[in-house]
């Protein structure tokens, strides 16, 4: 089946979300509360395919296109690994901006019946607190937040250091009894106007399921932007909390 065909299912609720973001009623994820884009009032879209490769399986790819405008963000996404599993997506993003408060509710839908949505908020200023909330209706999804979705998030930031921004948070599972928790420290440094790299270290640790022996590991993601481009590569152990490594590669661009 074509690529587009594959993405039918999904483009309706995608439309839809632009059409809410154009009328006024925003996991490539940034740490949790941290808006992934500056806020601004034209159309700004972000294109990233990457490439998964995995120990003991096939690999994969994944194509996501996001919109920006204002406070509002919508996505559509797709992903593949060879013949055994596919998933198309789309999602919609809010930031809600008040003094020392930054809320940003989203909401995502995919194939194979899959439901998801969260809450994030920053706390604070120089100095911020990170909290989070998230559920789905536990269907069939391949996780590429890399960190339990069913869950809540804590955590503390600061922008206190020159040219950059520091925060160190954990996402937990609170509801499937799985003990998953993925702790992670993100640093961003903005080298000038035209550079950023930000720094991603985390370490999980928790059962597949409820029941199951625990799995633990560490991960590191390097992202480089310059200018509209940018670059990641990360190194996942027990990805998913599975008894596998992976390593992913990916670029995107800005337009």
């Amino acid at each position: 089946m074509a690529f587009i065909d594959k993405l039918k299912p999904v483009v309706t609720v995608g439309v839809f979300g632009v059409l809410l973001s154009t009328s006024g009623v925003h996991a490539d994820s940034a740490p949790p509360g941290e808006a992934d884009e500056v806020v601004v009032e034209d159309w700004i879209f972000k294109f990233t395919p990457s490439y998964y490769f995995t120990t003991n399986q096939p690999g994969a790819y994944d194509l996501n296109l996001r919109a920006n405008h204002g406070s509002h963000a919508v996505w559509l996404g797709y992903y593949q690994q060879s013949d055994e599993f596919e998933q198309a997506r789309t999602g919609y993003e809010y930031t809600m901006q008040i003094p020392f408060v930054q809320l940003v509710p989203s909401l995502q839908a995919a194939t194979h019946g899959f439901v998801g949505g969260s809450i994030n908020a920053q706390i604070g200023d120089s100095i911020f607190a990170i909290l989070g909330f998230g559920r789905t209706n536990l269907h069939e999804y391949y996780n590429l937040n890399f960190d339990p979705n069913d869950s809540i998030t804590y955590g503390v930031g600061t922008r206190l250091l020159p040219n950059s921004m520091l925060s160190l948070f954990a996402i937990k599972d609170d509801r499937l009894d799985t003990g998953q928790i993925v702790t992670h420290l993100v640093w961003r440094l903005s080298a000038d106007d035209h550079q950023r790299w930000t720094i991603d270290l985390s370490s999980k640790h928790g059962s597949p399921t409820a029941g199951e022996p625990s799995v633990a590991g560490p991960g590191l993601t390097v992202t480089y932007d310059f200018q509209d481009v940018f670059v990641r590569l990360a190194q996942d152990q027990k990805v998913n909390f599975s008894t596998e490594n992976q390593t992913r590669l990916s670029v995107g661009l800005r337009f």
